[in-house]
């Protein structure tokens, strides 16, 4: 059943949200307004996951590509690393608050200093510059995961550049998409461990070309190349920066 607006009001009014969001609030926001960092979470993050379907489903259920579609996708799955250790950082927070046993309600929707520390009530648009230079701040890209985006690229071409078709075609493309996905989410150092996700999907890989239809001869050796080179990079986590996540620096592995 059709939605009685267009798709494309939705999703105006989805990116007019989450750009609202993201400059409300200074950069403590995670322990003065929990509630603004777990709503804008919600909407960055499963969408910005989400939006990747909509790259899958073109070549395979519509033939047919969208370049605006994939710009939208690509620039909402870039905001998913911006937010994942602000979210991280909300519930260790909300979780140091439940241990001391104070009130979670109003906390949650009135925030708390931590141990008495100064709140700063700055918001992205008083300093933009100080904006994006704390919105970045453990977001790095080693080179393993730059490589490991860049095959993703190259899986879904595999129809222009090796000539498959059929099932074959369709599974490079669904790959491609997950793991440029997750080699993007994977820039947060808060988030590093999902890389090993691509291990399994260079696995898969190797396996299909000798299970699915439509492979050619130079496909299935680029496919095997690709995969073994996308297991073996995701194995490094690569170098991180100083920064620091509290009980979550043990999970950044």
């Amino acid at each position: 059943m059709a939605w009685p607006v267009p798709d494309a009001g939705i999703g105006t009014i989805a990116y007019a949200l989450e750009v609202l969001m993201a400059v409300m609030g200074g950069r403590d926001r995670w322990r003065t307004m929990p509630w603004m960092v777990t709503f804008f979470g919600i909407l960055v993050i499963p969408l910005g996951v989400i939006s990747i379907y909509f790259i899958i489903i073109q070549p395979v259920m519509l033939g047919t590509w969208c370049t605006l579609c994939l710009l939208a996708a690509f620039a909402m799955l870039l905001m998913v690393p911006l937010a994942w250790d602000e979210v991280v950082a909300m519930g260790q927070f909300m979780g140091w608050t439940r241990r001391r046993g104070d009130p979670l309600i109003r906390t949650f929707f009135q925030g708390g200093p931590v141990d008495g520390g100064q709140v700063d009530q700055s918001n992205g648009l008083a300093s933009p510059r100080a904006f994006w230079f704390d919105a970045l701040r453990g977001v790095t890209v080693p080179w393993t995961l730059a490589a490991s985006f860049w095959i993703g690229a190259v899986l879904m071409m595999t129809r222009l550049l090796f000539e498959t078709s059929g099932p074959m075609a369709d599974s490079d493309h669904v790959v491609g998409s997950l793991v440029i996905t997750v080699a993007v989410i994977a820039t947060a150092e808060t988030a590093r461990p999902l890389r090993l996700l691509n291990v399994g999907l260079g696995g898969w890989l190797v396996v299909a070309p000798f299970t699915l239809e439509g492979e050619t001869m130079l496909g299935t050796s680029a496919s095997v190349a690709l995969g073994v080179t996308l297991a073996a990079l995701s194995l490094r986590r690569g170098p991180r920066s100083g920064e620091h996540y509290a009980g979550w620096d043990r999970f950044v592995l």
